[in-house]
């Protein structure tokens, strides 16, 4: 079986669905061999314009399938840290992606799965989606970037609880900490989650990925935020999009942006 669907949409929205429903998703080998050659994939793909994930069945994911552990035998560090770093930098490669990321959290989203969630651009969850970082109470230090992403997206104090602790945090909740950008009712959320990438998506490529990479950089201070949008906008300022813009601005129709 596919453990990755691949469902790919005429206004450039690509929906990527964790299809693990038996393992309620978690990342085994295979699917992590099918998330680097689809994202490789995607990284080269000109049609596509955002890129939406989500789990098949009631779980996002449970996160990595560490069934391993318990067998590892005589395994030491070093070769722990390897195996541990490859695993990490395939599922977060999304982050290299220039296109805009959209997690559709439809169910529990645990350890591994929760900090996928977090690494893209947008994450919006159900309402009644469990999301938790467990780590410490399975005798484990955070993986999968967890000391970065939960203090990046939520704050300092609300990731020393989440991951101190290991409390579960509910969509709902999620969203009202900061932690996540907005929730929805769970039948509600794909459809919601698909119409913000369709606008995304209808959005001035280059534009976009500008910002994107704008956003991303966390510039220090006001002056080299200054310089770099002094750059970024003459770029786009030259295109055939912002022309396309200015056009059906005036002319009061929708843009039809190309990308070039």
């Amino acid at each position: 079986m596919n453990e990755l669907l691949i469902d790919r949409h005429d206004d450039g929205v690509v929906l990527l669905t964790l299809n693990r429903p038996d393992r309620r998703n978690s990342m085994t080998d295979g699917m992590t061999a099918e998330w680097a050659e689809t994202i490789g994939a995607l990284a080269s793909d000109r049609d596509a314009r955002c890129l939406v994930v989500t789990g098949e069945g009631s779980a996002f994911s449970s996160g990595g399938d560490l069934s391993w552990l318990a067998e590892r035998g005589d395994e030491k560090v070093p070769a722990l840290r390897d195996r541990m770093l490859a695993f990490y930098r395939t599922w977060l490669s999304i982050t290299d992606l220039e296109i805009p990321t959209i997690a559709a959290v439809n169910g529990p989203a645990v350890g591994a799965g929760l900090c996928v969630a977090l690494a893209c651009d947008l994450v919006y969850a159900a309402d009644d989606a469990k999301l938790l970082a467990p780590f410490t109470s399975l005798g484990l230090h955070p993986g999968m970037a967890a000391t970065y992403l939960l203090p990046s997206r939520g704050g300092i104090n609300l990731a020393r609880e989440l991951l101190l602790t290991g409390r579960t945090i509910s969509g709902e909740d999620a969203a009202r900490e900061g932690l996540i950008n907005r929730s929805f009712p769970k039948t509600d959320l794909l459809p919601k989650t698909l119409e913000i990438a369709r606008s995304v998506a209808a959005n001035a490529p280059i534009a976009t990925r500008l910002t994107k990479i704008a956003l991303k950089t966390a510039h220090n201070d006001l002056d080299e935020a200054l310089k770099w949008e002094s750059l970024a906008q003459p770029v786009t300022m030259t295109s055939n999009d912002m022309l396309e813009g200015l056009t059906a601005h005036r002319e009061r129709r929708v843009p039809k942006f190309t990308g070039s």
